[in-house]
């Protein structure tokens, strides 16, 4: 998914409960699902960030030398400046654009 396209909040605001339950009929099951999404995007987030800094890694053992990159130091700003994780997902979940179930085994019992 293209996080940088993303139309979530960039600080922090006041989501209201009534727009999280609507999707589950229950705050809790919502906040569940939000914070499973949020796992699932900054796990993303990292993998994409790690390749991206690692064209920069460096392997030799030269601890007097510190190398300044002006590219790498754009790209963390740029991903710190991103979204938070659980603004998407939960910017996600009010547009409608996750999709859930419920595992009824207990209902089977």
């Amino acid at each position: 998914m293209d996080y940088k396209k993303s139309n979530a909040p960039d600080s922090t605001i006041t989501w209201d409960t009534q727009d999280l339950a609507s999707g589950t009929n229950n705050i809790y099951e919502s906040v569940l699902v939000i914070a499973k999404r949020a796992n699932q995007i900054s796990v993303e987030m990292k993998e994409e960030l790690n390749k991206k800094l690692q064209e920069f890694a460096s392997y030799t053992d030269n601890l007097e030398e510190v190398f300044e990159n002006r590219e790498q130091i754009e790209i963390s700003r740029f991903y710190e400046r991103l979204p938070k994780s659980s603004s998407i997902s939960t910017q996600e979940y009010i547009d409608g654009n996750i999709y859930h179930r419920v595992n009824d085994a207990k209902k089977e019992e």
